[in-house]
């Protein structure tokens, strides 16, 4: 415990509060979220660091960003471009990895947030060529013939992610070395959306399917899955137009069938939600869940919290209530800490670029500073910055080894920041 951290004693008595402490405390103060306030607050986690700091520090000097890397907050800069370093210490050569020790085996290799929250950081920043070299790899190599991805437990919303990250691919860095080679698969993976949502169509019209890796098992209409779907496949009908090409399934096929999607997800979370606007309890599925009593009292809130809403929130699929409805549900339900995402009694982050991208199109900048100021202050560890996907309540520690997409955070959110 540090004697420069007077909020160290209060963390175990902070796990029992059903709202972010340090938020309550920054707005009875009026204060607006700054890195050293937040970071002043606890003693940084600590850790081993992931990688060899020499390799690290050279991909730092490698870099060549446009826009030069300037938030105005010098940790966050350094935290920005040490995630950027991180991607090509991670992957092997072209192949990706998802992250070290039990993150390294083989079988997490085709995890679609992978390469989603890689090329999406690396085209923010301009780092167009290694963009398109790991999204034609990865395209390429990881989804089959008959458009499926080839993992162990992908979700339904991490297809419509895949045609989004094409289509941010096209718009920052153009279509050279990447496009001519990944249009088929990817053509065949839009298909096998469609052909989910043709199925679908006899019942309500809302896909059933995985809504994230460890919870493979329990298939359900999940509003966030469904929203990407939407998401992604009008994304595909837009870059297929713009390139002018013609997919296996008519552009405004594509088009009217994402519209449908969405609109059926709409009226599914109207039924479900429950009509009283202060009821924290949006449930993340169409088929019935038990309460819970908070967002960390069972796994399923806990999974809710920490990803299936904020990539509801991330899909742009919602009005601006209902998105509004998750972010006031996820802070008074004990849903965060600093901003850091809760689950169960420890933190994770590695979806937080989700939630994060949400707040700032919600224009909840003050809630976006808190959360990725919380982030880079306690989820990376102290000296080297390695970001754990878990950590333990301030004074943090490592509970779960590093992972890229927990280490991209800072780079993915600060870019909004960077004119």
């Amino acid at each position: 415990m540090s004697e420069n951290c007077p909020h160290d004693c209060q963390a175990s008595k902070w796990k029992e509060s059903r709202k972010d402490p340090v938020r309550e405390e920054l707005l009875s103060q009026g204060k607006e979220p700054d890195f050293e306030t937040i970071s002043a607050l606890f003693s940084a986690t600590t850790g081993a660091a992931a990688f060899d700091q020499t390799v690290i520090n050279g991909n730092i000097e490698r870099l060549k960003t446009v826009p030069e890397v300037n938030t105005g907050c010098h940790f966050l800069d350094l935290s920005v471009k040490t995630g950027l370093a991180f991607i090509d210490a991670t992957f092997q050569g072209d192949h990706p990895k998802y992250g070290v020790k039990v993150y390294g085996e083989n079988c997490h290799d085709g995890f679609p947030p992978t390469i989603i929250a890689a090329v999406d950081a690396l085209s923010a920043w301009g780092l167009n060529l290694r963009a398109r070299q790991i999204f034609r790899y990865w395209i390429l190599n990881l989804i089959h013939a008959d458009g499926t991805i080839d993992y162990y437990g992908p979700s339904i919303s991490e297809y419509g992610q895949l045609l989004h990250t094409a289509a941010c691919l096209e718009e920052r860095a153009g279509i050279e070395g990447w496009w001519h080679d990944c249009f088929p698969p990817l053509d065949r993976l839009a298909d096998h959306l469609l052909k989910l949502r043709t199925s679908a169509e006899k019942d309500d019209g809302l896909i059933v399917g995985s809504p994230e890796a460890d919870e493979r098992k329990e298939f359900g209409k999940y509003f966030h899955n469904n929203a990407w779907a939407a998401k992604g496949l009008q994304r595909w009908a837009d870059l297929c137009e713009r390139r002018s090409v013609a997919p296996s399934t008519a552009i405004d096929r594509i088009r009217n069938t994402a519209k449908a999607i969405e609109k059926d997800t709409l009226e599914a979370i109207r039924k479900c939600w429950p009509d009283d606007p202060a009821d924290w309890w949006l449930t993340p599925r169409v088929e019935p869940l038990k309460r819970p009593q908070s967002l960390t009292d069972t796994r399923e809130a806990s999974y809710t919290n920490y990803r299936y809403w904020p990539e509801l929130l991330s899909s742009g699929v919602l009005p601006n209530e209902m998105a509004n409805r998750i972010v006031d549900a996820r802070l008074s339900a004990g849903g965060q800490f600093c901003g850091m995402t809760r689950f169960a009694d420890w933190l994770d982050d590695w979806p937080l670029a989700d939630y994060l991208y949400g707040l700032w199109d919600l224009g909840r900048k003050r809630d976006f500073l808190l959360s990725l100021y919380g982030h880079i202050a306690y989820h990376q560890a102290k000296d080297h910055l390695t970001a754990y996907e878990q950590v333990t309540f301030p004074p943090g520690k490592e509970k779960a080894a590093y992972s890229l997409p927990c280490q991209l955070v800072a780079a993915r959110a600060a870019r909004l920041l960077v004119k």
